[in-house]
């Protein structure tokens, strides 16, 4: 970096930084013979002595220690002749210790020709120390890698080091005595100029100022962090200021990947919350559909292949066959018609083998469509008018991915970029792509879940009885609700017995699927052999917990009542079952005390049996605990409900049945079977 001079006030150049007062460089001059002539008083400070001690006097014999003479009057005779001499030689102080001082000498004339020395002398530690801090200053400014720069006050250039003529892509020679913006238009000129302008004014340093742009060095615009400090003399004058420039594109770059990154992660979170919290296929696809719109894309669309949902299999896909599919779910970051361009939800589509989707199922990988055009839409939209629609609301990018699960592909998410103008990145796949293999496998939970439900539900309305309206002398009423989620093992029996005696049954078993249903079947069938046998409740309930034994792990619990109309009683055993709720035609309703035992399965614990009365129009209710339990709430608070309920009972033992299952169970987490009867009056 080149030095530089500022003009004082008076038009006098000073030197920036006061070197020499900084080096407090004296002055001596001796004569022809040796003797001191003038005597500075920056020497007098330097040895001690005052003018009035050392003028005239000789110099060797004043300030030369006796076994340093020799030497002396020799270099002054050697410049006496008229040579030059540098160097360092030790001078006494006048407190007697010696002084190392730096000299440079040359010979003087004066009008008749006579010959003088003058000595300019500074201290040779003081010398050592600059020379030193300039040494390092040099090194530190020629090879940093921050660039630097040195302005006048008047914002021209008046130095650069080699790292800003990197930077810049321009030499020092050519940036001297011109400002920034005649040499990098690129930049941000007034910015900087602005910055520059309140430093020389304030005074007050700027540090790590943000810039973006391009200089000649580059195509593309790069950050810059640039610090800006005021230059000043010793005495406080301005002379300038110096700026620091380090190019952060790098470093910015890499904070925003970590951005992206912690974004990318918070994302992944979300979606872990967000996704599969049911098992239904369709609330997972609308689950997935939300949290991608809410991330990554503008409209979202998951279409399904149609033998997942229709049959729970997955089938290969074929290069030259089309692939049927069910759209599951749409949604749309903000109002939009272009909603309306994905296939209805619920509606089958076919889409022949050259369409995009199409290919993203048969590879089972990615398609990004970085720039739609015309040609790209008519295979990506279901059709014209869809390609319209999705064209009018700036449909630019596409990213189509499959929904892999276990190695099959299930179906596709299709992503659309309209209103944000960036398209879609490598990044955006990426990120994409981890949402859609954590859906996938929600998704075919929910398939496998589907088809187990399925099935078990099959089993289980197969083993449940075909229920009369009514035997002789009584009204009936069943009902069975299978839970949102899994199926259970509930069930519910009529057995006529003989004239004027019913056996009713209801059951729960405890553990759910296919499994539950068929341990249901298998007591349900032991039952009924059981009570054709005629057996008193508390003892049919101890042949059918041995029955429940020997069935490995099966627990259930039940009550059966045996309703005799002729005598007007009803006897009933529970087996570690909710008690049955009885309600008498006054308007009454209670709880049935039946002794609740324990679970069929259980073994070695006798059961009891309880009789109550059955007037004519007496209701007897017999349930399973999907009936009354509610999450968050005490099991009394549905019992209670219950009991209220069948107060108010109407004449319509259906419509009592559904009026209970809306009030109690509208959307059970639980199996719920539920058993009415009445008395005729």
């Amino acid at each position: 970096m080149n030095g530089y001079a500022t003009p004082d006030r008076d038009g006098v150049t000073a030197a920036p930084g006061g070197l020499l007062d900084l080096l407090k460089v004296a002055a001596v001059v001796l004569d022809a013979e040796g003797h001191i002539a003038l005597w500075s008083p920056e020497i007098e400070r330097l040895l001690g002595y005052t003018a009035a001690e050392a003028l005239r006097q000789r110099a060797d014999t004043l300030l030369i220690a006796p076994e340093n003479r020799p030497r002396g009057r020799e270099l002054f005779a050697q410049v006496r002749a008229g040579d030059r001499w540098a160097g360092v030689f030790p001078l006494r102080h006048k407190d007697g210790s010696e002084r190392a001082v730096e000299f440079r000498t040359m010979r003087l004339l004066d009008s008749e020709g006579q010959p003088h020395l003058l000595g300019l002398a500074a201290d040779a530690t003081t010398v050592r120390n600059v020379e030193r801090d300039l040494a390092l200053s040099h090194s530190l400014v020629n090879q940093t890698p921050l660039g630097i720069a040195v302005f006048d006050n008047e914002l021209r250039w008046v130095g650069v080091n080699p790292a800003l003529e990197r930077i810049n892509g321009v030499p020092e020679e050519a940036v001297l005595g011109r400002r920034v913006g005649e040499v990098l238009p690129d930049l941000d000129v007034e910015a900087i100029e602005g910055r520059m302008r309140h430093v020389l004014k304030t005074g007050r340093p700027l540090l790590d100022q943000q810039t973006l742009g391009r200089t000649v060095a580059d195509e593309q615009d790069r950050a810059y962090s640039e610090s800006y400090h005021r230059i000043e003399d010793t005495d406080g004058r301005v002379l300038g200021l110096a700026m620091a420039v380090l190019d952060v594109t790098e470093r910015q770059q890499a904070a925003a990947e970590v951005a992206q990154a912690r974004q990318h992660l918070s994302v992944i979170a979300d979606a872990g919350v967000r996704i599969g919290t049911t098992l239904d296929l369709q609330q997972t696809a609308r689950e997935l559909a939300d949290v991608v719109v809410s991330h990554v894309a503008d409209l979202a669309a998951v279409d399904v292949l149609e033998s997942v949902v229709a049959h729970g299999t997955i089938p290969a896909v074929f290069d030259s066959a089309p692939a049927e599919f069910r759209a599951l779910a749409v949604a749309a970051g903000y109002p939009t018609d272009a909603i309306h361009a994905a296939d209805p939800v619920g509606e089958l589509a076919t889409y022949g083998p050259s369409r995009i989707i199409t290919q993203c199922v048969r590879s089972a990988r990615p398609v990004l469509v970085e720039r739609v055009d015309a040609s790209m839409m008519r295979r990506i939209a279901r059709d014209a008018r869809a390609a319209q629609t999705l064209r009018e609301a700036g449909a630019h990018s596409y990213l189509a991915l499959p929904l892999m699960a276990r190695g099959k592909v299930l179906g596709t998410l299709t992503l659309y970029r309209t209103v944000d103008e960036r398209p879609f990145d490598d990044r955006d796949q990426v990120l994409a792509s981890e949402l859609a293999a954590r859906a996938a496998i929600c998704i075919d939970n929910a398939r496998l879940y589907g088809r187990e439900r399925g099935t078990a539900l099959t089993l289980q309305r197969s083993l449940l009885p075909a229920t009369p309206a009514e035997r002789e002398g009584l009204e009936i009423a069943a009902r069975y609700r299978p839970a949102l989620s899994e199926v259970g093992g509930d069930w519910y029996d009529v057995l006529p017995l003989g004239r004027g005696r019913t056996a009713f049954v209801v059951g729960d078993v405890m553990g759910k699927g296919v499994q539950a249903a068929a341990i249901m079947g298998q007591l349900s069938t032991a039952t009924r052999a059981l009570a054709r046998l005629d057996l008193p409740p508390a003892e049919l309930l101890r042949h059918l917990d041995d029955i429940a034994g020997s069935l490995g792990d099966a627990i259930a619990t039940c009550v059966y009542a045996v309703c005799d109309l002729r005598a007007g009683v009803c006897a009933l055993s529970s087996a570690g079952h909710l008690p049955p709720v009885l309600a008498g035609p006054d308007g009454s309703a209670e709880l049935v005390d039946v002794p609740g035992g324990v679970p069929l399965g259980v073994g070695g614990v006798e059961f009891r049996t309880v009789e109550v009365e059955l007037a004519p129009g007496s209701l007897l209710a017999l349930y399973t605990d999907g009936l009354v339990e509610n999450r968050g709430e005490p099991i009394d608070a549905g019992l209670t409900t219950l009991t209220r309920l069948l107060r108010n009972a109407g004449p319509s033992l259906q419509r009592t049945g559904d009026s209970l299952l809306s009030a109690l169970s509208p959307e059970p987490d639980d199996d719920v079977a539920l058993l009415l009867v009445r008395t005729r009056v």
